[in-house]
């Protein structure tokens, strides 16, 4: 293992090179997308609509269906890999959408705006199946609707096409078994806000509830009737009120002075870790910028929206790694006064400090972790940042810090004491010797 942990290192470093520096597409876009860096509506503004919830005679617009309808608007958006969405009620029946960075508007706004409505509709005997994309006819019953389906998700059939994969509820699925039963060879219509998704015709009785939606689909448009199956039809229509764009809340001048700041900030740490830890901290210094070049890589690939929160939690997580690396020095101090080689101190160092590094991460974690499933929109991206960060950091101070000092300490002109930062006398006791003079010095210290 120790032998593949180098060629693993410098792999993994290769590869976040590529993704920060290349122009490379998103693996599994369709259509191609480019990954990039996203930046939240604080930093970069995006797109607002306001839409209004269109009462019937039978059904008003109630709170519990404001916030129902807020909800799923949500989670389609995050859905379709616009993070952080800001989806707000206003008013008795209207909820503003701010989304940063959208490329596809037209995708975003037609997913917003669809109600969901599912429909499994039957063909007359002897009619034509309509043709996707065709409107039903108004005459035509449901022989039930899309709240009938307990799952759904993509999938492929048997030529690699995308399709939509679907079981049904026990009441639903009862009444599909009976129809298909009793009208083999006729067509049945999957309509969708009563339009025509797909019209197949039927092979053989289909019992059990299980079935699929075929068509001429892009894997985008797959994902998307997913998402509209799996998040529900919303309770109301809804009509767009507005659609606009809208400008970075911070401006491009605040974005230019956070990373000033950052990179000040970072520049200090990286003089302490110098003038303090002398060569290890130079070795610090090499792991951290490594650091900041996968976790930025993965930024990109995930991809992660930045808000001036998550551009925090990365300062944050930047301070956690450094505190790992001080925690392994520290104790490697301690070990070479207790009159330990170089090279046995470094590596009781890494194994002594590894539970306290152990522990404050995993605490770290529970925390984000807390965060990311019960906090807002703005608060998730926090944690995914520092989910992100802590894991990488712990990663880059085990394998990246520990290989590098391995290696380091193997060199003749690395066997000085004020590389290390301990005195001269301390150093030479600890260096191989009469067992004698390791317990003097002990006994010293």
């Amino acid at each position: 293992m120790r032998r593949i942990l180098p060629f693993v290192i410098v792999a993994v470093g290769l590869a976040a090179l590529a993704i920060d520096l290349l122009p490379l597409d998103r693996p599994g876009s369709d259509p191609p997308a480019p990954i990039d860096t996203r930046l939240g509506l604080d930093l970069q503004g995006g797109l607002r609509g306001e839409y209004q919830l269109v009462a019937t005679d039978e059904q008003p617009v109630t709170p519990e269906i404001m916030a129902t309808t807020r909800t799923i608007i949500e989670q389609r958006v995050n859905s379709t890999g616009v993070a952080e969405p800001i989806v707000q009620t206003q008013g008795s029946d209207r909820i503003s959408v701010e989304i940063p960075g959208v490329r596809n508007q037209a995708d975003v706004r037609a997913l917003i705006g669809s109600t969901g409505r599912l429909d499994f509709v039957p063909i007359p005997p002897g009619q034509a199946a309509p043709g996707a994309g065709q409107p039903i006819a108004a005459d035509l019953p449901a022989l039930f609707s899309g709240n009938q389906i307990d799952v759904a998700q993509p999938g492929f059939d048997n030529f690699g096409q995308p399709q939509v994969e679907f079981t049904l509820k026990p009441e639903g699925a009862a009444l599909f078994a009976d129809y298909t039963r009793d009208n083999v060879n006729n067509y049945f219509a999957i309509v969708l806000d009563g339009t025509v998704v797909s019209a197949p015709q039927i092979q053989g009785a289909i019992p059990g509830g299980q079935g699929v939606i075929t068509g001429s689909f892009t894997t985008a448009e797959v994902n998307n009737l997913v998402t509209v199956l799996k998040f529900g039809a919303l309770p109301l229509e809804i009509r767009e009120v507005g659609f606009s764009s809208i400008s970075a809340t911070l401006g491009q001048s605040f974005l230019v002075q956070s990373i000033v700041a950052g990179v000040i900030g970072i520049g200090l740490v990286f003089l302490f870790m110098l003038l303090h830890y002398r060569l290890p901290g130079l070795i610090a210094c090499i792991a951290l910028t490594f650091y900041a070049l996968i976790v930025y890589a993965i930024f990109r690939l995930i991809p992660v929206t930045l808000t001036l929160a998550g551009v925090a939690a990365f300062v944050l997580s930047v301070g956690m790694a450094v505190d790992a690396n001080i925690l392994i020095f520290e104790r490697t101090k301690e070990e070479l006064r207790t009159g330990k080689t170089i090279s046995g101190a470094i590596e009781a160092g890494f194994n002594r400090a590894w539970n306290s590094i152990i522990d404050s991460n995993v605490s770290s974690l529970i925390t984000a972790v807390i965060l990311f499933y019960f906090g807002s929109s703005t608060i998730r991206g926090f944690a995914l940042v520092l989910i992100i960060g802590v894991l990488t950091s712990m990663f880059t101070a085990i394998t990246l810090s520990r290989e590098m000092l391995r290696w380091v300490v193997r060199q003749p002109w690395a066997r000085r004491a004020g590389l290390y930062g301990v005195k001269e006398e301390e150093f030479t006791i600890a260096a191989p010797g009469p067992r004698v003079r390791s317990r003097e010095a002990s006994a010293r210290v």
